[in-house]
């Protein structure tokens, strides 16, 4: 593939903040790879706050809005992008279709999806499920027609994200952060995208942190404010609750001025990876939700998962293996 001097590049995964925080270090490599190049984001409305913190994506573009347009009106939106190359990291069969109404010229996806063998002209022979790389590395395969041939290190992609244009954080929460204590974020749900961590176990945890050296502080959306208030602040009312308060740009920004943060495998711990803070993530051992695949990137990150395969609990929602790691663990890694 021979590009043009300053191509337009697209770059689309419309799922969800963890997936979209992994596949920032891409913009950085085509970047490095194509300086004069304008990387395009192509994602849900709800994620722009953390594209827009990106020093390596030029412009965002909104699905929710492309999508319910009708399609002759979403292909010339799209073919007046003036687009070169688009990247389909979450595959997404109109999407896929747009692109090649739209004429886009390069257009990479996998082998693995019936419809890319219809819509896309350069094809990619690799599957995520059995994969031995981390989620982030093989967002890389699909750089390949594009010269990017080196899958980068873990502790290089952790690095990489460019999450250097962050929002102010505003005084009302501003003045919660307690500057001579550890400021530690608990987000103890994951909106049904991982495994979660038992309540008794984020309860033990709190327990077991002195409260002249950490002040806690809990997050997580409205719709989750009833179980984290029943099942943890009535038990800990020297818990700062942050449920339903933040916007997305302000989580964003409070995440940037605390310390640390422990949740399972959830947006908000990948942000706070990206972002240098000591990061804590839960995970269980089933896979592909193992840490192999997800782990927290960053040079504060770390992980706690059982060490075995397990097939035990792959089918429900209560997850034996995450619950068998402890607050004590957890507490030693803080």
């Amino acid at each position: 593939m021979k590009l043009s001097a300053k191509p337009k590049i697209i770059i689309s995964r419309t799922d969800n903040i963890g997936d979209v925080v992994l596949t920032l270090p891409l913009a950085r490599y085509l970047k490095e790879k194509y300086p004069e190049s304008e990387i395009l984001f192509l994602g849900k409305k709800y994620i722009k706050p953390l594209i827009d913190c990106c020093e390596y994506i030029d412009q965002f573009i909104d699905w929710d809005t492309l999508s319910a347009m009708p399609e002759d009106e979403s292909t010339f939106f799209f073919k007046n992008i003036g687009a070169e190359v688009i990247i389909h990291v979450f595959p997404k069969s109109e999407i896929a279709r747009m692109a090649y109404k739209a004429g886009i010229k390069y257009r990479i996806g996998t082998s693995h999806r019936f419809y890319n063998w219809l819509y896309c002209n350069k094809r990619v022979d690799f599957t995520r499920k059995n994969s031995p790389l981390h989620e982030a590395q093989l967002n890389f395969k699909l750089a390949e027609p594009l010269g990017i041939n080196d899958v980068p290190s873990l502790i290089k992609l952790g690095g990489s994200y460019g999450l250097t244009k962050l929002p102010a954080l505003y005084e009302e929460w501003k003045k919660l952060i307690d500057p001579n204590k550890f400021n530690l974020i608990i987000h103890p749900l994951s909106r049904g995208s991982a495994r979660n961590w038992d309540w008794n176990n984020y309860n033990k945890l709190i327990e077991i942190l002195p409260q002249d050296k950490f002040k806690i502080f809990v997050t997580g959306t409205e719709a989750e404010s009833a179980a984290i208030t029943e099942n943890m602040l009535l038990y800990h009312p020297e818990v700062t609750d942050l449920t339903g308060k933040l916007d997305f740009t302000q989580l964003i920004a409070f995440i940037a001025n605390i310390d640390g943060l422990v949740a399972a495998s959830t947006g908000p711990l990948h942000i706070a990876a990206a972002l240098g803070k000591k990061t804590i993530g839960l995970y269980p051992s089933i896979r592909p939700m193992h840490p192999g695949r997800w782990a927290p990137l960053g040079p504060k990150a770390k992980y706690l998962a059982l060490d075995k395969d397990c097939v035990d609990c792959k089918n429900g929602n209560h997850c034996t293996c995450i619950n068998t790691i402890t607050a004590e663990q957890v507490k030693v890694l803080l």
